[in-house]
């Protein structure tokens, strides 16, 4: 068992960490326990805590723009795409937490959050930083390509009715290789992106680097962390799933927490250097 008391100050201390090797032009790589996520979350919950206007702006947000896109797709006739519309938001989700990093690196500092510290963070290497937004954006729309594709091939461009778009996608037999397909296409472009992305935006954010030195260490990161970074990732899912079954409100939280913990998965894992 964890002691939950001992999850923030755990995350900076040597003694939980091994070296992995790295080539020499990457920072150093630190390798960690499988239950290592959940001291990521439980000083992610700290963040919030301390600074919770900043961090629940950012939740309202994210639910607010969620609504718009329902409403959207519905006047649109279309919303059939909300399935794969969720997915690519998970997939561009790094790009948009970039604020949270930065409250969480200002904590860290023992500097006082404001929203205009925040919304000046793109000014810190924000080319690069718009470098791996356009990755992002590219797996987003090729994600949302993949889809439209598999979705008229097995509705035949037919795309069924609201009332009963549930129960043809979920609860028909004939749908099982739809799921089947959807599910092994998303997972792999969320497993490459996930695979560039995991620490590469908050090292931009905290380091004079490029963006494919960034994204080298976080391929490197979860190379040298497979267990690690499979839990990880299934808890970022699971986050976000619940927080959109949930009518969207529950992405107030799990926006934040996510957001939060990535910047403590990212100081945990990437160790002083380029």
């Amino acid at each position: 068992m964890v002691d939950m008391t001992s999850f923030r100050g755990s995350v900076q201390t040597p003694q939980s960490h091994n070296s992995a090797h790295s080539p020499a032009w990457l920072p150093p790589i630190r390798t960690v326990e499988i239950d290592r996520p959940w001291v990521w979350l439980a000083s992610a919950w700290q963040d919030m805590m301390a600074a919770p206007a900043i961090s629940f702006a950012y939740g309202a947000l994210a639910v607010i723009s969620s609504f718009v896109l329902v409403v959207g797709l519905a006047l649109l006739d279309m919303e059939y795409l909300l399935l794969p519309m969720g997915a690519g938001f998970m997939l561009v989700g790094p790009l948009l937490a970039v604020g949270l990093y930065e409250t969480s690196r200002l904590l860290e500092l023992g500097e006082r959050p404001t929203f205009g510290k925040v919304a000046a963070v793109y000014r810190r290497n924000g080319v690069q930083i718009a470098g791996i937004g356009l990755v992002l954006m590219l797996a987003m729309l090729a994600w949302i390509r993949i889809a439209f594709l598999i979705f008229a091939l097995f509705f035949s461009g037919e795309p069924p009715a609201l009332d009963q778009l549930v129960d043809r996608i979920f609860f028909s037999a004939d749908t099982i290789p739809f799921l089947l397909t959807g599910t092994l296409f998303g997972g792999v472009i969320a497993t490459a992106v996930f695979s560039v992305a995991v620490v590469s935006i908050p090292m931009l954010l905290d380091r004079d680097t490029d963006v494919f030195t960034a994204m080298a260490t976080s391929i490197a990161v979860v190379r040298a962390n497979i267990r690690p970074m499979i839990a990880w990732g299934f808890l970022i899912a699971l986050f976000m799933s619940a927080g959109m079954v949930t009518a969207f409100i529950g992405l107030a939280i799990a926006l934040p927490v996510i957001g939060h913990a990535s910047w403590h998965c990212y100081r945990d894992l990437v160790g002083p250097g380029r």
